[in-house]
């Protein structure tokens, strides 16, 4: 399933395209959010890696609703067969993998782009709105 990018334009200049309005690219991390955490070290454990509750039928709704899945980890590339089979193996439909993600957690994301955050807690359920802190730009 792919989702047409619209090409976007500002001040008359042509812009890194835009999805339609509501879908979403969603980044997943994969160790410790929909299945166990699994440290690089230790890749040969992804293979019989345990999936969490609801992670398999949100993603896959999120995929089958439009929106882009992108798995985001820090596993390096020599990880993606195994990585790759324990996604497919398991069904989830995705339509890409970014390997090399930065280890440790505390992620700051700075982009030109809206950007939403969700942390993972321990359960998959339908995601709603919440009021939260957040840090910007000071506007001078």
């Amino acid at each position: 399933m792919d989702t047409p990018l619209h090409e976007a334009f500002d001040h008359g200049k042509r812009i890194s395209p835009k999805l339609p309005e509501g879908k979403k690219n969603f980044l997943i991390d994969i160790d410790g959010t929909i299945c166990e955490d699994i440290p690089n070290e230790e890749p040969d454990r992804m293979a019989t890696a345990a999936i969490f509750e609801g992670a398999l039928e949100t993603c896959n709704g999120w995929y089958d609703e439009g929106h882009i899945i992108t798995f985001f980890t820090s596993r390096t590339e020599e990880h993606r067969a195994v990585t790759a089979d324990w996604l497919d193996r398991h069904g989830f439909k995705y339509h890409a993998i970014l390997f090399g993600k930065p280890r440790g957690g505390n992620y700051h994301w700075i982009d030109n782009h809206v950007v939403w955050a969700t942390l993972y807690d321990g359960k998959f359920t339908n995601l709603v709105e919440v009021d939260g802190k957040v840090q910007a730009f000071r506007k001078s």
